[in-house]
């Protein structure tokens, strides 16, 4: 055999399996249906980075594993081309957004090509495409229909560069998630989407979800949920009251200031009976430019200002407190009001000690230990006195004629944007209309969805005016129409939608991507949904995931679907580093993967991905470091270089190639793609010292497919001589029990370095089980005693070592 030509092997196998259509099942009659998807990429302007690559790679692993193990493997690919970072990089260059998209278009899928991954080619699709965005539309047009989209005049967070609003996921600590600009609040006319409605179900379905923890962690801090009662309190020599929600109202007696909203509707009823009117107005005029996250954020000094000669009464004292605005409550949680009990709250007590408001504590405690936040007995709590604090919530709830409420963080997606790349929003307003109309959207109506989609037009300039509008806005070709119920001159809306409502149900699509008459055929998604394995970053854990499982249980709620569910397994795949520092564009460090494929080929770059670590924690991308699979990769070829001569292989050698075969299967099932690689490793080492049959090397063979597509085929089909890809249905290798090692080991515990037990334990046991079982071994405990822990060493199937001092 001449030497390994990766560059020529790798493009023929690329293109001889599509025009075999390996990867293209059939979606209308699947024998075992395995849907293998990998987060919606979008196409930056600087192509396919090396993140893309490992997580791409790691999700393809994984389907071509199913399809081996006998499943109908659909892996889709398209492009997330719509929204603010493709515009403004067109915007950067002076190209129009469209002429960028069908260039990165091209680049991106090259490069996607490259790397080897089984995708069903066949069914792309591009968010940017009208007969994609003409069902993103209808989409839209169902949530009106439902009750679900509105429109109202909110207080929205606006960033000053990209000139649109954003949504409060798209803002992270006060800044804009694309352009690292602070982001200040205007009130303007918006599109929301009532995702609150669907709180409950989000918050509960998550207990049901196979996916990665801390996603689902994510989601629940978001949501928010918060079990409490809501509270009147009066504002004295007035009508009015203010409605407080408290988590603890057995500290009721401990309330002695109430805390406002800037936005609150009270504010402005009483701003004509303020002493110290001019101070409030700048105090409100000067916190609005803040961001919700700015206001919240513990890290800062607690602003507020007294509302002069307006008192509320505390409904278990009877006693009139003072009223106040400050910026840290927000008019879009809770009510909006918070009673402060600073003794029992660290932030109403850093608020107290600011402002010098009174502190009366209600729960026995060190005086030195306030605020104190925990339980006890109360005091200072009138005939309540003395009771257990868990004891008398209820009652203390009733005396005050609280009512008792659940209450969510999560609110109302904003779903408008001003600007030009995305798809216009498929309403018309009619002002004849609005005039008989008394509906929450009067005037309003969907485009017929007859008519869609609403195509976006070709204009010159699409630069973002800062006027609020869309550049649409300036178009009255576009906006100029007429009324779809009366025919009156009428206005089209010109906003644009969220990008991430293109993502929301793009996985519905890829099916029956085609389709003219329909966003999807019900016959076809119901065989082979929810999507079986989704791969995507943690990054989008309230964001794109979020949606997703608001707009699924949506249709689901339509009849459109009979799951609510999207999604039956996820895992968010790790972040790579390189050389210990971020990969950043200002650092230099960013990989590009075509040099390296042009260097090395794709079999190799995509080995040395997986080999870094954990595929779910990520790992180091260290350019010495690839230089170990090329010599594992050209070891392999050397050695099928020659024909085997044995027949039979030793037993050593078959009870290694089982346990391997047992392992790998074991860790590509979990994603732990090193170790895989690993024993990988291991096994060809093996080979190495012994001669093994034809049989053993074709099961080798199969084993590193899913890793190293392309080698693996061309030793399958050129070298072994096999007529059918390795990459087939039903050719994974089953470990065969006769060969298999015991499932029990001889595992060595040591202290310091020094042997000082041996127990048997399963192979492959975990390291957390290993310390449980230690937990029982009077043995260790006794050398472990007194003594300080500085690392323990844990070596799969080998040893344990406890690193002590003392």
């Amino acid at each position: 055999m001449a030497l390994y030509d990766f560059k020529k092997i790798e493009k023929r196998w690329r293109k001889k399996w599509k025009e075999e259509g390996i990867y293209e099942p059939d979606p209308s009659n699947p024998s075992s249906p395995f849907y293998n998807l990998m987060m919606f990429p979008y196409p930056s302007a600087e192509g396919l980075h090396v993140g893309n690559m490992y997580a791409f790679t790691g999700s393809d692993i994984y389907g071509r594993f199913k399809r081996m193990k006998g499943h109908d493997v659909f892996e889709p690919i398209g492009l997330d081309g719509f929204g603010i970072h493709s515009e403004n990089y067109a915007l950067k260059i002076n190209m129009h957004p469209a002429m960028l998209a069908k260039k990165t278009e091209k680049n991106f899928y090259s490069q996607l090509d490259m790397i080897g991954n089984g995708f069903a080619w066949n069914h792309r699709l591009e968010t940017y495409d009208p007969s994609y965005y003409k069902w993103t539309q209808w989409l839209f047009v169902q949530m009106f229909k439902h009750g679900l989209a509105y429109r109202k005049k909110a207080s929205v967070n606006w960033c000053p560069k990209c000139l649109t609003v954003l949504a409060d996921e798209q803002i992270i600590g006060g800044k804009c998630e694309r352009c690292d600009t602070f982001v200040i609040k205007k009130d303007l006319e918006q599109w929301f989407f009532r995702i609150t409605r669907y709180a409950d179900r989000l918050l509960k379905n998550l207990d049901t979800l196979d996916w990665s923890e801390r996603v689902k962690i994510a989601q629940r801090n978001w949501i928010g949920e918060s079990h409490g009662v809501e509270i009147k309190f009066a504002v004295k020599d007035s009508k009015n009251y203010i409605t407080v929600f408290t988590t603890r109202p057995e500290t009721i007696f401990g309330a002695t200031y109430v805390v406002l909203a800037l936005e609150s509707p009270l504010v402005s009823l009483l701003l004509g009976h303020l002493r110290n009117r001019k101070a409030v107005e700048e105090y409100i005029e000067e916190s609005r430019n803040k961001s919700d996250t700015e206001r919240i954020s513990f890290q800062k000094e607690k602003t507020g200002i007294l509302l002069d000669d307006v008192f509320v009464i505390n409904p278990a004292t009877k006693k009139a407190i003072p009223l106040l605005i400050a910026d840290y409550v927000l008019g879009t949680y809770g009510t909006g009001a918070v009673m402060a009990v600073p003794a029992h709250d660290e932030r109403d007590f850093e608020f107290a000690r600011i402002h010098k408001l009174p502190v009366v504590q209600v729960i026995d405690c060190k005086e030195s230990d306030l605020p104190y936040e925990g339980v006890g007995k109360l005091i200072n709590s009138g005939e309540f006195t003395g009771m257990d604090v868990v004891q008398a919530r209820d009652e203390i709830a009733k005396h005050v004629k609280g009512e008792t409420v659940t209450r969510y963080k999560l609110r109302d997606w904003l779903i408008s944007r001003q600007r030009y790349w995305g798809p216009p929003i498929p309403m018309i307003y009619c002002s004849e209309c609005a005039k008989h109309d008394k509906s929450e959207n009067a005037g309003w109506h969907p485009v017929p969805e007859s008519e869609l989609p609403v195509l976006l037009p070709k204009v010159k300039n699409v630069r973002p005016t800062g006027t609020n509008e869309s550049p649409l806005a300036s178009v009255p070709s576009f906006y100029k129409t007429q009324c779809p119920e009366c025919g009156s001159d009428a206005r089209r809306e010109t906003d644009v939608s969220d990008t991430f409502l293109d993502s929301a149900w793009y996985f519905l699509r890829y099916l029956d991507s085609e389709n003219n008459k329909k966003p999807f055929e019900s016959r076809i998604v119901n065989k082979w949904l929810p999507v079986s394995m989704y791969i995507g970053g943690v990054e989008h854990s309230v964001l794109h995931l979020l949606y997703t499982r608001f707009v699924t249980m949506a249709l689901h709620d339509w009849g459109f679907l009979p799951f609510e569910e999207p999604f039956s397994k996820f895992r968010a795949h790790g972040l790579l580093i390189k050389e210990g520092t971020k990969m950043s564009k200002s650092k230099g460090n960013v990989v590009n993967p075509d040099e390296y494929i042009e260097r090395f080929g794709s079999d190799v770059l995509r080995m040395y991905l997986m080999f870094l670590g954990p595929f779910e924690q990520g790992g180091d991308f260290i350019d010495r470091g690839i230089v170990g699979i090329v010599r594992f990769l050209e070891k392999i070829w050397r050695g099928f270089s020659r024909d085997s001569r044995k027949e039979n292989d030793s037993m050593k050698l078959l009870q290694v190639l089982h346990s391997t075969i047992e392992k790998v299967t074991h860790d590509i099932e979990y994603l732990r793609y090193n170790t895989a690689i690993s024993s990988l490793m291991e096994l060809w080492a093996v080979f190495e010292k012994e001669e093994a049959s034809d049989e053993s090397r074709a099961l080798f063979v199969r084993l590193i497919a899913p890793f190293a597509p392309h080698i693996a085929e061309e030793l399958w089909r050129n070298v072994l001589k096999n007529t059918m890809s390795v990459h087939g249905k039903n050719n994974w290798p089953e470990a065969d029990v006769r060969y298999k090692q015991s499932k029990t080991i001889s595992f060595v515990v040591q202290v310091n370095g020094k042997v000082r037990d041996v127990i048997s334990v399963e192979r492959g046991i975990e390291k957390d089980k290993v310390l449980s079982l230690l937990k029982q071994n009077s043995k260790i405990q006794a050398l472990l005693k007194d003594r300080k822990m500085r690392n323990i060493v844990f070596v799969r199937d080998r040893l344990l070592n406890f690193v002590v001092s003392g």
